[in-house]
């Protein structure tokens, strides 16, 4: 039986994880592939952690690429301040270029899920010289969200979460760790495995690691505008059976983005489409990607 760390399951071999000081902190990354390689940059959502990524990665190292996949602000342990003005977007993104400008990655590819497909949007429309393309899971583009959820019962529907994650006094922290993780356990409808289970309620379980991603939610202002994304190659993968993001949404970001898009929809698969579809992700952004070289 392999003993739970907080750092997870075994990881494939060439996987490290790997910590780089940026923006003043320090980040833990897990990282692989040539480090000669084209630089992709990977953000994980909510609940998940940076090594929810390695399926997906797989096919990344394979093809030469370097992957750097991001254990966010909050999740690292020496990058979680307590104040929720502190996990403000704009923060968020910083953090990413400062770990670009670490690993020296003038420009390079960045791929988001949930939560990390926000920061990627905003990244995409505030930073667009940084990126050679950008790739979002299951998020759509957050102009396309808010007007979905003024127009739309089911999305105002399915968001119905945020409401509580949002609410001040720990409530959502008790409620989410109860009984072992209960109802965290369930947010991800058996796409994990048992160990996996376990190992993210430790991970969320230690001291201030849940309240600082909680704090994700917390600190997002309703004011919050991206604009339209130019001159950055999209590439947009939603699954049709998304629990939380509905069709409303993910249609309607087209109309953020002018410059090359592309949109898959999956259809039966779900929010969680690093488990369910890493292979079908994978070969869409290897393609993606070989479209934009340096």
């Amino acid at each position: 039986m392999v003993e739970l760390t907080e750092n997870t399951f075994l990881l494939p071999s060439g996987f490290n994880w790997k910590k780089i000081p940026a923006n003043g902190f320090v980040f833990e990354t897990l990282t692989a592939g040539p480090a000669d390689g084209p630089v992709v940059i990977l953000l994980h959502g909510f609940p998940e952690f940076a090594d929810a990524w390695v399926q997906v990665m797989k096919p990344f190292v394979a093809a030469g690429y370097r992957c750097i996949a991001i254990q966010q602000r909050g999740y690292s342990d020496d990058a979680r301040p307590e104040r929720v003005e502190d996990y403000q977007i704009d923060l968020l993104v910083g953090d990413v270029l400062a770990i670009a400008d670490a690993v020296s990655a003038k420009r390079f590819h960045l791929v988001g899920h949930d939560w990390g497909g926000v920061v990627a949007w905003v990244l995409a429309a505030r930073h667009s010289a940084r990126l050679l393309t950008v790739t979002v899971l299951s998020t759509p583009h957050v102009d396309a969200f808010l007007e979905a959820i003024k127009v739309d019962p089911e999305q105002r529907k399915k968001s119905w979460y945020v409401g509580l994650f949002r609410f001040p006094f720990h409530v959502a922290e008790f409620l989410i760790l109860r009984d072992n993780g209960k109802l965290l356990k369930s947010s991800y409808r058996g796409q994990l495995t048992e160990e996996q289970l376990e190992c993210n309620v430790l991970r969320f379980s230690k001291p201030g690691v849940l309240t600082a991603a909680l704090n994700w939610y917390r600190a997002l202002q309703n004011t919050l505008r991206v604009g339209i994304i130019h001159d950055v190659p999209v590439l947009f993968i939603w699954g049709t059976a998304d629990q939380a993001l509905g069709r409303t949404a993910a249609v309607k970001t087209a109309d953020f983005v002018s410059s090359k898009y592309k949109f898959v929809p999956l259809e039966d698969f779900s929010h969680w489409l690093l488990e369910q579809a890493p292979a079908e992700c994978a070969s869409l952004c290897l393609e993606h990607f070989s479209n934009e070289t340096l």
